[in-house]
């Protein structure tokens, strides 16, 4: 299976690993759920740190989604299944009510998204992948991410799989706390799927991943989406926090970012494809004096973590969203996992010793995994800070 993951040697994974593995590291993954029992994760899923109010279904995954993405961070390729970038840092899954989640009973007792990041929040995981989105937002979410960021930890969320025929953003990954991940091919250049705005913060592989093709584990399916992008880069985050413990959330972004491969200078700049760049974790664990910056300053918002009130961002009195009025939410996961034409995205340089012109190192199983019912939009920009 290693052989088909192709950013992993363009990564140069074996050698990140030679001063990181992710030890010590534990990752949120608020998603579809996470099969501990699938070989590659054996022993590395945390069921007893899951919270008791989120621990319905938590490891019982249901469309494969979670458990991809579990594997992308921590796999060990077991019995020939994934290897994850950071295989020695561990999951602590935790069930959200995704559209994909069609069972009524089962909706009934699965908490929403918002209810997840919340809970993940309380745990000991530093980091909370969220390869979930909708193009609508909802009090409760925005208020669990205010939550997990004053916690301390480091959300990554997928920006959307859409690409050009939506020009709108995808929560949460689109909020300004979270890192918003784009999807790239193994030529740097940004998958036609990938959503373009200003949400972007970084860029990670996100074409032609192995993922699994449903909830039965039988076999593996090649897969797009920024949902793989996003469990890459946690992955990423998850190796630079193992080697600089000590580090706090906004200097492990910040370093990240600092580091990510641009042709542009940093000055002039995010890309409305790229972000800051793609993610490039070796040019930090290849550097021991590097400086990360201040630990209370968000390398985003340039300001001290969280929000003063949920007013700022927000219209206190939205309007019912297209969910309340019975018209379902579209599934950006459908328009994933089959590739489409389009305009050729712009590739962004290698920067340093790559020997190449772009930068190749870039990710649901189907893609972008889509919230449940229930939201309503919030009037707001998300890039105005």
């Amino acid at each position: 299976m290693q052989t088909r993951q192709w950013y992993l040697d363009s990564m140069r994974a074996e050698e990140m690993w030679k001063v990181s593995t992710g030890k010590g590291i534990k990752v949120a993954v608020v998603d579809s759920g996470v099969n501990p029992d699938v070989p590659s994760l054996k022993g590395k899923v945390l069921i007893d740190e899951v919270p008791a109010d989120v621990a319905y279904g938590a490891t019982k995954d249901y469309g494969g989604h979670g458990t991809t993405m579990a594997e992308l961070i921590v796999g060990s390729g077991e019995g020939g299944g994934l290897k994850g970038l950071a295989p020695d840092a561990r999951i602590i899954p935790i069930r959200a009510d995704l559209e994909a989640l069609k069972d009524k009973k089962e909706k009934s007792r699965t908490k929403s998204v918002g209810e997840g990041i919340r809970a993940a929040a309380d745990t000991d995981a530093k980091i909370i992948n969220l390869s979930v989105g909708s193009e609508f937002t909802y009090h409760e979410l925005e208020e669990a991410v205010d939550y997990a960021i004053r916690k301390g930890k480091l959300l990554f969320g997928a920006i959307g799989n859409a690409g050009n025929d939506v020009k709108g953003n995808d929560y949460p990954g689109a909020y300004l706390e979270v890192v918003g991940v784009a999807a790239a091919d193994k030529t740097g250049k940004i998958g036609d799927f990938s959503q373009q705005g200003d949400f972007i913060d970084l860029t990670a592989p996100g074409v032609n991943v192995p993922s699994w093709c449903d909830e039965s584990f039988t076999r593996y399916c090649t897969g797009q989406g920024t949902s793989h992008a996003t469990a890459i880069a946690s992955a990423s985050a998850a190796l630079v926090w193992s080697a600089h413990p000590d580090w706090t959330a906004n200097q492990v972004l910040r370093a990240l970012i600092d580091t990510a491969g641009r042709d542009w200078k940093k000055e002039e700049g995010r890309s409305a494809f790229f972000g800051n760049g793609l993610i490039r974790p070796r040019k930090v664990l290849e550097n021991p004096n590097i400086d990360p910056g201040p630990p209370d300053i968000n390398p985003i918002t340039k300001r001290k973590d969280g929000r003063t009130s949920l007013s700022d961002w927000a219209d206190p009195d939205p309007e019912p969203s297209k969910t309340e009025s019975g018209k379902p939410i579209q599934d950006p996961a459908k328009d994933a996992n089959e590739p489409k034409p389009g305009p050729t995205k712009p590739t962004a340089a290698a920067a340093g010793d790559e020997g190449v012109n772009v930068l190749a190192i870039l990710g649901g199983a189907g893609g972008v995994a889509v919230l449940g019912a229930g939201v309503f939009v919030l009037l707001r920009k998300r890039r105005n800070a």
